[in-house]
């Protein structure tokens, strides 16, 4: 899954880029209004994360830009900006969430994996294709014929997704990177070849 953060605090984006790598989300920063702006229209994200306080463009009108022009993707207010009608601007703007800062890192990602799941019916927790499945409960891949599974490691469970959620299609080695080591990834082609040899 992936997740576009927009932050302008850098050392707060940091932690919390490297807390949702943990929980296995590839994960993108931007630091100002109109960078997060023309990061979330690309369409590449499952989800946005999305301060309010930004330079260039503060987060309520980035929101309301996103959502005039028919974006559907879930957003997470994330801000010090926590009174009560910072919070009604918000949600009536088109947030499903609205996180004061300081907040707890474990909620932070329970909030985000509800939002995801919203609008789905009930929750996928597994992507299958061709006689294997994979678990987004425990990180587990299984054969579905003989129940055999395997648990991958964060960058092996990220390559399988994007494979899973791209059935049949021949995938450059360019997405493949940007998809889990993220656009400002200095990863070359031979980490991408040492994990898919893992999977394999």
């Amino acid at each position: 899954m992936r997740i576009l953060l927009v932050e302008d605090e850098k050392n707060l984006s940091a932690a919390v880029c490297r807390l949702l790598q943990q929980e296995r989300f590839v994960v993108d920063p931007a630091y100002t209004g109109p960078e997060g702006l023309d990061c979330a229209l690309t369409g590449a994200y499952d989800a946005v994360i999305l301060d309010v306080m930004l330079p260039g463009m503060d987060g309520f009108t980035v929101l309301e830009r996103l959502r005039a022009g028919g974006f559907r993707t879930p957003v997470m207010m994330l801000t010090a900006r926590g009174d009560l009608q910072d919070r009604i601007r918000g949600l009536e703007g088109g947030a499903d969430y609205y996180l004061p800062k300081p907040f707890q890192m474990g909620e932070l990602v329970a909030c985000l994996r509800a939002i995801t799941r919203r609008g789905e019916g009930a929750p996928v927790m597994a992507l299958s294709f061709a006689g294997v499945s994979l678990s987004e409960k425990d990180a587990s891949l299984t054969n579905d014929a003989t129940g055999q599974s395997v648990k991958l490691g964060a960058k092996e469970y990220q390559l399988m997704e994007v494979f899973l959620r791209n059935p049949g299609q021949i995938l450059p080695k360019e997405t493949l990177i940007e998809r889990v080591w993220g656009y400002d990834s200095e990863a070359e082609y031979n980490n991408l070849e040492v994990y898919v040899s893992f999977l394999r």
